[in-house]
């Protein structure tokens, strides 16, 4: 365990959102933010659907999420919005090897609130988060290479394309998908 890391902030406030650490009893919240977008998460996420929580085993997800902060294996945060204390996003900062200082950026926003600045105003919190409370040199970012937003949104805070990966997974459709690789230095 790394001692500097127990004193990291636990919530980020950016002008419309609050970004923090799961809490107990967060889990029925998420449960509806994860139904409400299903559509996206099948479409665009499909490695990640497997791992979406039912309504029974919800709030097991947020207390694992909770422990993998606790363990410094995983950062998740949730996204509310500051006004209405509504989850709408998630970030996790994962796949963490603090050999080499290094992590994968995973992030997830209600389709409402697309195209509206809301994810730019929390990346630029969390990568200040992960360069300066977590002290890591590098972050990763995945995506499709037809998302041309979520491009635009890591090129906009200041990440480089290092890559692609080509028929990584396939979507629900059978369709293959082909991911373009982000990274960002300290």
């Amino acid at each position: 365990m790394l001692q500097h890391l127990l004193t990291v902030e636990t919530a980020l406030i950016t002008h419309r959102t609050v970004v923090r650490r799961f809490r107990e009893n967060d889990g029925q919240n998420y449960f509806k933010l994860f139904q409400d977008n299903i559509d996206q998460l099948e479409s665009r996420y499909p490695p990640v659907v497997s791992h979406i929580p039912n309504q029974d085993n919800v709030e097991f997800f947020v207390r694992q999420k909770l422990a993998d902060w606790l363990n410094q294996s995983e950062y998740c945060l949730g996204v509310w919005d500051k006004d209405s204390a509504v989850p709408v996003g998630l970030v996790r900062i994962a796949e963490i090897d603090w050999t080499l200082s290094k992590a994968e950026l995973y992030l997830f926003l209600d389709k409402s609130l697309h195209q509206k600045g809301i994810m730019t105003e929390v990346m630029q919190k969390v990568i200040h988060f992960v360069f300066y409370q977590l002290q890591l040199n590098k972050l990763t970012l995945r995506t499709e290479s037809d998302n041309f937003a979520m491009q635009r949104l890591a090129r906009k805070v200041g990440f480089l394309r290092e890559g692609d990966l080509r028929a990584e997974y396939r979507r629900v459709s059978g369709e293959w998908v082909d991911l373009m690789i982000f990274g960002l230095l300290k």
